[in-house]
């Protein structure tokens, strides 16, 4: 017990408490749903980058804390893989960092570039971390939201201008977005991009999902764009290309000084991880293109079961052009089943009403009010699972 009447969490954090994430998590095993919240996948991937993992194990590399910007193999094969994929050009021993996860990236990135005071403009509804480490850095959040329109999420490009003011220091973009599947336009980038030479805004960009692109959407990361090398942060991910989620290896790239900023705060949060893991992950990014091929085809297909499945069980659906998430609106199943439009309400009661977890999409905004009505599935899942999942979920429209 303590001597004080001062609250332990100290102010910044006090409006986050535990995340939706936990509590959903928890829901399942106590009820035996189907989690169709958290992002993970329920398979492994590729057994030769298992195997990788195990021999660098066995091999004494990575057993020890490797190097603060990551090992040597692994920041060589992120810039081929950027190389390769966008013909983007990075120099491995100064401009690219090797970070627990893409979460620890952000952190790190926005403790190095924000103050206290400087405003952060991110998309709402946003991933959860991006509020709480604006916070942790002391700046103010601007969310810009993007609406529901013909069947997806759509950003207001005089929403994002207006949004800019003296004080903005930063746009946090994320393309692929989770959780509303959003893939940004070239003609959206474009806009970003002039922004930001205008406004001279530095960027951070989360690409976690470039691979898991559908249909006709491009990920084009934005510092291929004009003027936006030298001011954009990029953070890719290993976990989500590769369906290694624990593994936590992810990467900054960018220009020295940005790199080298970033570095500085990253050194005090974990130091180093993921030793043998670096090892492996530098293989997995040298797979063919086949591999990444097959990875985006058997995601597709995974989110047209969960899709039309959501859609036959009553749901308005927007189908995602990346990502691994379904959002739905869920006000078309009537004010009782729908717990009068609530997402809250209504994932609680979703483990007893059909068996299944899911996300209110209400958590990842500001304006909790616009994301009411909205509810995340992720489709990350073996098909058998999807398909008992909407066998059950059509319950609800019977």
């Amino acid at each position: 017990m303590t001597s004080s009447a001062r609250p332990l969490l100290n102010r910044r954090l006090a409006e986050f408490g535990t995340t939706i994430f936990a509590e959903m998590s928890a829901l399942a095993l106590r009820t035996g749903s189907i989690n169709l919240g958290q992002g993970f996948p329920d398979t492994d991937g590729p057994e030769e980058i298992r195997e990788a993992a195990v021999r660098a194990l066995r091999d004494g590399r990575g057993n020890q804390y490797p190097p603060g910007p990551g090992v040597p193999e692994l920041r060589t094969a992120i810039t081929a893989h950027q190389e390769r994929r966008y013909g983007l050009s990075y120099d491995p021993d100064a401009e690219v960092l090797v970070t627990a996860g893409a979460t620890e990236a952000i952190a790190a990135a926005l403790l190095a570039l924000v103050e206290p005071g400087d405003e952060v403009i991110a998309f709402e509804p946003y991933y959860d971390s991006y509020a709480a480490c604006i916070a942790m850095a002391g700046g103010t959040r601007v969310p810009v939201t993007l609406r529901p329109a013909d069947g997806s999420f759509r950003l207001d490009l005089d929403e994002l201008r207006a949004a800019v003011t003296d004080r903005t220091r930063l746009l946090l973009i994320n393309t692929p977005h989770n959780p509303t599947g959003t893939v940004l336009t070239r003609e959206e980038l474009t806009a970003i991009a002039e922004l930001a030479v205008e406004r001279d805004l530095l960027v951070i960009t989360d690409e976690v999902y470039e691979h898991l692109v559908f249909d006709a959407a491009e990920h084009i990361p934005l510092a291929t764009f004009p003027g936006m090398r030298g001011r954009t942060v990029s953070i890719g991910s290993a976990g989500k290309t590769f369906s290694f989620t624990g593994w936590k290896v992810g990467w900054v790239t960018g220009t020295p000084d940005l790199v080298t900023a970033v570095r500085s705060a990253k050194q005090f949060l974990t130091y180093v991880a993921s030793g043998p893991f670096q090892y492996a992950v530098a293989e997995a990014l040298s797979l063919p293109d086949s591999y990444f091929d097959a990875f985006r085809a058997d995601m597709l297909a995974k989110r047209d079961v969960l899709a039309t499945g959501l859609t036959e069980a009553g749901f308005e659906v927007f189908r995602p052009a990346g990502t691994y998430f379904v959002t739905t609106d869920i006000r078309p199943l009537g004010p009782d089943l729908s717990q009068n439009g609530d997402g809250f309400a209504f994932c609680r009661a979703l483990p007893e009403l059909a068996g299944v977890v899911a996300i209110p999409n209400a958590v990842f905004y500001d304006h909790r009010e616009a994301g009411a009505p909205f509810v995340r599935f992720a489709f990350c899942k073996r098909v058998s699972v999807l398909e008992e999942a909407v066998g059950r979920l059509k319950k609800l429209a019977g």
